[in-house]
Order: structure tokens, then sequence, then C-alpha cells
């Protein structure tokens, strides 16, 4: 006798022979015509349709009555076995079924204004609070609670003037090195301005100013404006007497350019947006960042920029450059959103558009190549705010098998990565992609592991004295070492690859991203050298830390002032000697090479206009004093010089 595991009433019968929807309708959960052999979504958006047949699968009846009775019995003898010993890390634990830095209430800080705002479970400021607390720190001049200016408030205008001001361009090379330098950070991942566009909105600025009432004009004008203040910003490491950090006069005057939000949104537009947020997140400033780049992923959905458009206008190269839009969006919006530990903006599935691939003309290593990778990170990034820190579980699911698979997602994603996108010393000259490319992967690693480390910690600090000195992997499972000891790695390797890269002044000091990987990578270090028998690479790494931040802080940037102070205080807490740690590691011969993606000759050789230079020096207060520009032989010439990163 036969039966059925969907039911054995005729309607069952009937409902196998319905029309179902398509895979990719039924997939994305989307109305489906269900047209045969193409439905009219997938006709449109002109995408392969496929309809799977109605299975109906039968098992006989004795073979339902034995699962029934094996269930039966195996809930009786679970009923009545006893409690085995829980241990951190095993599926048992009713400790880790949960995140352990999930709160049931709202995690507030202070704005220099003295508002409150709301941050999240996943940023790295509040997993400082909490090991802060089980330290047992009160000094309220150590604390993480209160969120820093880093600019003269008064100096951003409340609302655009009618009138702007007068901008002053930099002559062509001082705009060709700014350009350079932004690109060397961000250019070479996101897709908002490549050479080719900057060189003629430069052109047209040295013109003069856009006519306020052509909005695309005025975008282009803000734009142009705004690469020149992240070319200053990642150009300075050293600023003081302004009214904020490196590019904020340049920054300012774009804001005056920017059209107001109910006008008609273009491609252009969401561009500039997320630009204008990004730089925000660089102040400090983190709702508005979070408000503009938001509104920068809204106005990209509104123009389907998250879809595949069928529109015989576009060519190839124009739907391509839609595509690297989005995903550039799109990352920067993942990450603001996991850092300052909001709800993600927008579920993958929700996203139909392709990922970001080369064109033919185009070379085989891209920067469209590191957007397509750096882009499958922040969907990972996604993916670990959905499973581990979300407020509401998914049911079923426990934080040991959620944090497996991210780290297999992770793991899968470092096997697939190009040679040319892993990290190597040689290329830190002339570009950083992989740099930041790395301490995306690590910064994944690092909060997919955090409630694994946080519980452990945890359970030592609250435990007795004795219990500090023994092996911390003692009654912990497999998985849970192997995630901790990845933890640590990552953390041990952001530091390398930042300290490598600090000897070639490619730390952006007031730079929002590094500040964030160093304070990160900083407090996994000290958290693991206050709990743990550290190792001696440990305690080198984490004093390695403490001075990249220092030299952050030294420099003016007051929001890593405030955590290395604190991380600075907990390191005096901990009881053995500090290793000396060498500034600069040990320097080998290394061949020239040239990997930049930006032909630096060829770029803005146009005559500049008519401008001042002798207005544009008396107006930059003396460069060759106060700021330490890089070389510009060294944005164009191969890498004399490496330096070998060891095991410790």
């Amino acid at each position: 006798m036969a039966a059925n595991i969907a039911g054995t009433s005729p309607s069952s019968e009937s409902n196998l022979s319905r029309p179902v929807a398509c895979k990719r309708c039924r997939g994305r959960r989307t109305y489906c015509s269900k047209e045969q052999p193409i439905c009219a979504s997938c006709r449109e958006g002109n995408h392969e349709c496929v309809y799977e047949s109605g299975r109906k699968i039968v098992v006989s009846e004795s073979y339902l009555r034995d699962l029934e009775a094996k269930l039966k019995s195996y809930e009786a003898s679970s009923a009545t076995a006893a409690p085995q010993p829980s241990s951190v890390g095993r599926k048992n634990d009713p400790e880790l079924d949960v995140n352990p830095l999930m709160d049931n209430f709202a995690n507030l800080v202070i704005s220099p204004s003295g508002k409150h705002h709301y941050l999240g479970s996943s940023s790295s400021t509040i997993l400082g609070r909490r090991f802060r607390d089980i330290v047992g720190i009160t000094n309220s001049g150590l604390d993480l609670d209160q969120e820093y200016s880093t600019y003269n408030h008064s100096a951003l205008r409340l609302r655009r003037l009618s009138v702007v001001d007068n901008v002053m361009l930099p002559p062509a090379a001082f705009a060709k090195r700014l350009y350079i330098a932004q690109h060397s950070y961000i250019g070479t991942i996101f897709a908002f301005c490549t050479p080719d566009v900057f060189e003629e909105q430069l052109q047209q600025a040295y013109r003069g100013p856009p006519d306020i009432g052509d909005r695309e004009a005025c975008l282009a004008y803000c734009q142009t404006l705004l690469v020149l203040a992240f070319g200053q910003l990642y150009s300075v490491n050293q600023w003081s007497g302004f009214d904020g950090p490196p590019g904020f006069d340049f920054f300012t005057q774009a804001l005056q350019y920017l059209p107001d939000m109910y006008e008609e949104g273009s491609v252009l537009f969401v561009g500039v947006l997320a630009l204008i947020g990004y730089f925000l997140q660089n102040l400090n400033r983190r709702d508005a960042a979070f408000l503009y780049v938001g509104t920068a992923l809204r106005m990209a959905i509104s123009l389907a920029l998250h879809q595949e458009v069928p529109d015989p206008r576009l060519d190839e190269a124009s739907k391509e450059q839609r595509r690297r839009i989005w995903w550039s969006v799109y990352s920067l919006d993942r990450i603001l959103c996991v850092k300052s530990g909001n709800p993600l903006t927008i579920d993958d599935q929700d996203i139909a558009v392709k990922l970001p691939n080369r064109l033919s003309n185009e070379p085989e290593y891209c920067p469209a190549v590191c957007l397509r990778h750096y882009t499958q990170l922040s969907r990972i990034l996604g993916r670990i705010m959905k499973t581990i820190y979300r407020r509401t579980p998914k049911s079923g699911s426990t934080l040991i098998a959620s944090v497996s698979e991210i780290m297999t997602d992770l793991s899968t994603w470092h096997r697939d990565l190009p040679n040319e996108l892993r990290f190597d010393p040689a290329k830190l000259n002339v570009s950083r992609e992989s740099v930041s490319t790395f301490l995306h992967y690590h910064q994944c690693i690092n909060l997919t592991a955090r409630p694994l480390l946080f519980h452990v910690v945890e359970k030592r600090l609250h435990g007795n004295a004795d219990d500090l000195s023994k092996d911390w992997r003692d009654g912990l499972s497999p998985t849970t070492i192997a995630v901790i000891d990845m933890c640590v790695s990552a953390a041990k390797d952001s530091v390398n690859m930042m300290t490598l890269a600090a000897t070639k002044d490619l730390v952006a000091t007031y730079g929002y991203m590094d500040g964030e990987h160093a304070f990160s990578a900083a407090i996994v270090l000290v958290m693991v050298c206050v709990a743990f028998p550290a190792t001696r690479s440990e305690f080198m790494a984490m004093d390695q830390a403490l001075e990249l931040l220092q030299g952050m802080a030294e420099r003016g940037n007051t929001h890593i002032a405030a955590r290395h102070q604190l991380l600075s205080h907990l390191r005096s807490l901990i009881s053995l000697p500090s290793v000396n740690v060498a500034s600069t590691p040990p320097a080998a011969s290394m061949p020239q090479q040239n990997t930049t993606f930006v032909d630096v000759n060829q770029m803005l050789s146009y005559d500049a206009g008519n401008v001042d230079f002798g207005l544009w020096e008396e107006g930059y207060t003396n460069p060759d004093l106060d700021i330490d520009f890089q070389d510009l032989t060294q944005w164009t010439q191969a890498a004399q010089n490496t330096y070998g990163i060891g095991s410790m």
C-alpha cells in the first residue's frame, strides 16, 4: 500500500496537475504568468525560463509507521537521558543558541550635539563597550559612550546658498595627484568616477562653475569637487588649523551644488549621493552617512539599477556601468549598515542584476574584477547580519551552525580569488586594492567570530583567577576553537598588512575604513591578551595595532583617539611585560613592476586653462610645509623595496 506524503485527499491529486510558477519567479517570489514555454517576466527580462513538472512522491505505509515509531522512541529516550555537561561551542549549549552580543534593549551613543543615537550589536564600538564592562572599567573618561566631532560644525552650512561661493580649483598637476590618491584607496574598487569621466568633468570645471539651473552640470561639478576632497583626504598625513579634516573645504563647496532630493534621479545623482555619504562617514557623521548612502541606494532602485534592463538604447558598456554603480552603492550601504548595526536596506533576493564583469576591451585584471570580488564579500556581510546579528534568529538555526556556514562561504571566496588581487607588498606603491579587499575579508571573519570569542572571554573573566592561566581551548568544541583561531589570525594579518602599508604612507589617517579595521583588529587582540594565555606573536600584534591607532590619534583623528585611549588602558592591565615591536619590518630588494590601473602619463595632459597658480599656492598655505604628499614618481614607478611579513 502506498501513502502520499503531501496528503491523500482527492484535492491533493488535482493540485499536482495545476500549472506552477517557473523556477526563476518562484525563487524570487514574484508573480509568474505561467505561460509556456516562457513566462512574461522572463520574456521581458530576456531570462531563461525553466518549469519543473510537479511530482508525486510516494512511500510505503509501513515505512511511515516505522519512522513514527523511531521518533517516539527517540523522544522518550531524550526525556529520560541524564543531562550532559555543556561546553562552549556545542550545539546543545543553551548559551550559544543566540548571539551573546545581542541585547534586549537599544544601544545608544551620545552625539557631539548631546543627542542619543542608535548603535547596533554588530558595531565594533558595542563590542568595545561590552568588553569594557566585563573588565570593570568605570572611568567615564575611558568609555565609548560618546561620539567625538572631527570638524567645526559651524563651517558646515545648514542650508545651501542661493549664490554659491567662488571655488578655487587646483592646477592640473595637483588635480592629477589628488585624483590618483583617491583612486588608490577607493577608485580601484568603487566605480563612481573613472579617469576618462573625471578628465572631462575637470576640463569643464576649469571653464567656470555650472549654471545652477542645470541639474546634470551641477552634479558633474559636485562630483569633481568630491573627488578632489577624497584625494586630499587620502594624501595628507598631518592636518591642523582648519575647520575639518583634509578635503573638508572641497566637500563643503560640493554640497552647494547638490540638487534637491525631490528632483528627478539619475545615475550620476546616485554616485554623487554615495560619495557625499561616504565622506560624511569620514567626518564621523555616521547617521548622516547612513541617510545619504541609503538615499543613493533607493534612488538606484527607482532607476532599476538593481535589475537587468532590456533597453535597446543602452549598449553593453552602458549596461555594465549601471551594474558597477549599483554594486558600488550596494557595498557602501552594506558596510555602513553592518558597521553601525542598522538593518539591511535591501534583501539579495530582490536583486537580479548581474555581478560586475570586465568588458571585451578591458584587460583580464581590471577594476571590475576587484569590484566583483569585493561585492561577493559584501553579500556575505549581509548574510552575517541576517543569520548572526538578527534580533529574531531564523527558526531552527543555531549560532554555531550559522557561523560554520559563513566561514565556509568565506573560505570559498578566498579559494576563488585571482592571484592579481591577493596581497603582494610589491604592489603597495601604485595601488592598494588588495589591502582594501583583504581588510574587508578579515572584517567579515571578525564579525562572524565575535560572538564565540566574546562568550569565551566573558566566561573566563567571570571565573576564578586560576582559570585564566589554563589553556583557553579546554572544553571547547573543535568548531569553536577553529573559528576563534581564524578570528585571531585575521586580526594579526590585518595589523601586519596595515603596518606595512603605513611604512609607505598608505594608511589613511582620517579614513573611516582604515580606522575601523585597525580598531576592530586591536579590540580582538586586546581581548585575547587579557583573557587568554597569549603567545608572543599575539602580544606583538596587539602592540602593533595600538601603535597604528596612536599614529592616527596623534595626527588629529579624535574619533580614533578615544578608542586608542580605552585600549591603551586595557593594555596597561595586562601583567605580562610589553613586547618590543620593530616599527619598520626589514626591507628586501624587489624588481620593478607596474600594476596600476591608471595611466598617469596620459591622464590630464590638457591645458588647464586660465588658472592663477600663485593664488592657488597662497590659498593652499604652503603645501611643502604643512602637507605630506606622496612624491608623484611613487605613483608611476614600481616598488623598489618590499617588506616581508613572516610568521611570528
